[in-house]
């Protein structure tokens, strides 16, 4: 069910962020999948504490597919598919040995590994695939609120997961970190 919940939040991402408009606050744009992407780091903490890291890397790479075909299916270019495969690999991977190598309570290592995995997939995507570097469409001077927007959402995202999970009674039998102090 994790597996699936992981794959599944990756797709309704894409299909989100190419159906609604991005969404604007002050000067930050925020496409819409976005809050979905904050939750797929959740998730895939969530698919590594099932299955071990190693494992979890071949699930990374079937979503990494996944992601890049949905992405094509539903008109993205070549360099924005390929900007996203970039962001994807580099932040799912951060977020995976951040995660790992974490001693802490579960909850606290969820924040910490998709707080820098959500800046890592904000920023790459942002550069790589958006500015005048890559399709061109948003301007210089635009790349900085992107990125800071996206940022807030998914680190907004990681600490209410966070939250969430710290007070999940079932995921503190199998967390080997938690104890009755930490929260």
């Amino acid at each position: 069910m994790r597996i699936l919940s992981y794959l599944l939040s990756i797709v309704i991402a894409n299909v989100i962020t190419a159906a609604l408009a991005p969404l604007q606050f002050g000067i930050f744009i925020v496409p819409m999948g976005t809050f979905f992407v904050g939750a797929t780091f959740i998730f895939r903490d969530l698919v590594q504490n099932q299955i071990g890291r190693n494992r979890t890397y071949l699930v990374i790479a079937a979503a990494l597919i996944l992601s890049a075909i949905v992405s094509f299916i539903l008109g993205d270019t070549l360099m924005i598919v390929a900007a996203s495969a970039l962001s994807f690999a580099l932040s799912e991977t951060a977020d995976t040995e951040i995660y790992s190598r974490l001693k802490l309570p579960m909850a606290w290592r969820v924040f910490y590994s998709g707080t820098v995995g959500g800046l890592l997939d904000s920023a790459v995507f942002v550069i790589v695939g958006l500015s005048p570097l890559g399709a061109g469409f948003l301007p210089w001077a635009a790349v900085p609120a992107a990125i800071v927007g996206q940022v807030i959402v998914k680190t907004t995202l990681q600490l209410i997961g966070a939250l969430i999970l710290s007070r999940t009674r079932f995921l503190r039998n199998e967390d080997p970190y938690y104890t009755t102090t930490a929260n």
